[in-house]
């Protein structure tokens, strides 16, 4: 199971923090720090995988990613193939995260996370929803946020009052 996904940039500052198992605010900022503290002091040629028990508690492995000013980092449990948890940022398969957050938004920026946090949770919650991962596929992701997309269009769209009945009021 996926514990977390957070995305944090490489002053600490957290962009994105999704945990699927219930952790009180302070608690949450507990761990990120944690896992600020472990990856800023991390060589660039170590492996991408920390055992996560000291922060997260038993049966935890954490994987992260380092893309320009961010981190991107995966925390699950021992159900989880590890490999498989990479794949889902890493850059040198077909990245499925950085992937759809570059089809979404032309190439990511730290920006474009901080300016559209409610589309960020839709492309996470497309991909891993209570902490399963439940797709794959970059394209089936995107096809799926731009439905939402277009759907929310609409219902912005859609008028409460009839303009037949708002005519009242200029009489």
């Amino acid at each position: 199971m996926i514990k977390a996904v957070m995305v944090m940039n490489t002053q600490g500052k957290s962009r994105l923090a999704k945990f699927y198992e219930y952790l009180s605010v302070e608690k949450q900022q507990e761990l990120i720090r944690g896992v600020f503290s472990v990856l800023c002091s991390r060589a660039e040629n170590v492996s991408n995988f920390i055992d996560a028990e000291s922060i997260f508690g038993l049966d935890s492995r954490l994987v992260y990613k380092h893309f320009a000013t961010l981190y991107f980092v995966f925390v699950f449990d021992s159900s989880e193939n590890e490999l498989a948890v990479l794949d889902l940022i890493q850059d040198v398969l077909p990245s499925v995260f950085v992937e759809t957050l570059d089809k979404c938004f032309q190439n990511v920026c730290e920006l474009d996370i901080v300016f559209n946090y409610s589309k960020i949770h839709t492309i996470l919650d497309e991909m891993v929803f209570g902490g399963q991962v439940v797709e794959t596929s970059s394209s089936e992701i995107v096809k799926a946020v731009e439905e939402i997309s277009k759907l929310e269009a609409a219902s912005n769209a859609i008028s409460l009052i009839p303009k037949s009945a708002s005519g009242w009021r200029s009489r």
